[in-house]
């Protein structure tokens, strides 16, 4: 989507000097997808303690060197 909007040069520049964007574009997505990301990692925080669950955290944990993480063949 095109859009044009006014964004501060200090901001700007900041944001690409700490980000290591190379455009202008760039360090605006980045931007983006990271308060994007925040504000879902928010949401999940606020399921704590909401959700019931049924295991064994000690059994997973001996048990995670068996697991397959291997691509199935096609």
């Amino acid at each position: 989507m095109r859009t044009n909007i006014y964004i501060d040069d200090n901001l700007m520049s900041d944001a690409q000097r700490l980000s290591g964007a190379k455009t202008k574009k760039e360090a605006v997505e980045q931007g983006l997808k990271l308060l994007v990301q925040m504000h879902k990692q928010q949401n999940i925080k606020q399921l704590r303690g909401k959700l019931q669950w049924d295991g064994d955290l000690e059994q997973m944990r001996q048990n995670i060197d068996t697991i397959d993480t291997t691509e199935p063949s096609a």
